[in-house]
């Protein structure tokens, strides 16, 4: 008797953990959100100092060099947030739709602190996935049914490839054949009508 109502718990204990994984599931929608050119317009300064630098932008080697020294906190600031992208994340949050992680590609290990400084400043609860420039996004998550969004359609492209859902972020909406937004909040429209259909 003793090892059924052991076995009952178990399995009362399994079930409910299940359900509520599953409830969860289909009434939030796993979405990871790039970070240079969505959350923030890091990249044209970014190349801007590269340029500057004087190193040969053919050359891997002085590339690495100029990222592993290149001081982030210039380009990862206030100043250069993108179509109100903080306050747009912090309505996503609100809406209980998503299940958000940042998935931000990195040259150097001084770029994903700098930017883990400045995503945690905002941002207590939020995941944040570094991965490393050479390596695909899909390598790194499981994107079957999940939400990237992205500024470059390469990743898109890779995305959709592994069964992921792929929106292009785009301040003059070009969408390059993907489902486009230039604010991250018109993402609770784009996906509202999907989260009462899997209720």
């Amino acid at each position: 008797m003793h090892y059924k109502q052991i076995f009952v718990l178990n399995l009362l204990t399994f079930l409910n953990q299940n359900i509520i994984l599953l409830i969860r599931g289909n009434i939030m929608k796993r979405l990871y959100i790039d970070f240079d050119g969505v959350v923030m317009d890091t990249i044209p300064p970014l190349y801007e100092a590269l340029q500057k630098s004087g190193a040969d932008v053919t050359n891997e080697s002085e590339i690495r060099v100029f990222f592993a020294s290149y001081d982030f906190s210039k380009i990862i600031n206030d100043d250069n947030i993108l179509n109100d992208s903080i306050n747009c994340i912090k309505k996503l949050i609100d809406s209980k739709m998503f299940e958000i992680s940042f998935l931000t590609h990195v040259n150097s290990l001084t770029e994903g602190c700098v930017k883990v400084e400045y995503l945690r400043h905002h941002f207590k609860d939020i995941t944040i996935i570094m991965v490393p420039k050479e390596i695909s996004k899909t390598k790194v998550v499981h994107s079957e049914g999940a939400i990237l969004v992205d500024d470059y359609s390469g990743n898109l492209k890779e995305w959709e490839e592994n069964g992921g859902i792929a929106v292009r972020f785009s301040k003059e909406l070009e969408s390059h054949g993907y489902k486009v937004l230039n604010h991250l909040d018109e993402l609770i429209n784009m996906f509202k009508d999907e989260e009462v259909k899997s209720c």
